[in-house]
């Protein structure tokens, strides 16, 4: 069992962001299930990453230290979310690549700042694998 339900970070705007996450998700195969005002929710067939308005009404920010790595199929998926993000208004923070340094073998992973300051990961034969 996962013990992850779903995922989510603070945006500014839903239209924005949107136009941002759409691109960066197809990247991995995921595609927009449902939007209102105050969120977008992503997934394969069921929710699992959200982009939401804060609901204090409050200004969204990236955590320090806090990221959200998606599982990619191959590194093909990880160039092309590095890719998407970047072309999308995002920012590297890590080009595609192998990561020897990663507890476990034959990884291949991106990093990237989307255009709200939060840190994304793509990645490839990652614990989840």
């Amino acid at each position: 069992m996962n013990i992850i339900d779903h995922l989510s970070v603070g945006v500014p705007d839903i239209e924005w962001a949107t136009a941002f996450y759409d691109g960066v998700m197809a990247a991995l195969g995921v595609s927009r299930l449902a939007t209102s005002d105050g969120f977008a929710a992503y997934g394969d067939g069921q929710v699992q990453f959200l982009v939401m308005k804060p609901e204090d009404g409050g200004a969204s920010g990236a955590g320090n230290g806090a990221h959200i790595c998606f599982a990619a199929a191959n590194a093909d998926a990880v160039d092309a979310f590095h890719k998407a993000a970047v072309a999308g208004g995002g920012s590297d923070a890590g080009e595609p690549g192998p990561r020897p340094g990663y507890p476990k073998a034959d990884v291949y992973t991106a990093f990237v700042r989307d255009p709200f300051g939060n840190k994304l990961e793509a990645i490839c034969n990652g614990f989840a694998a």
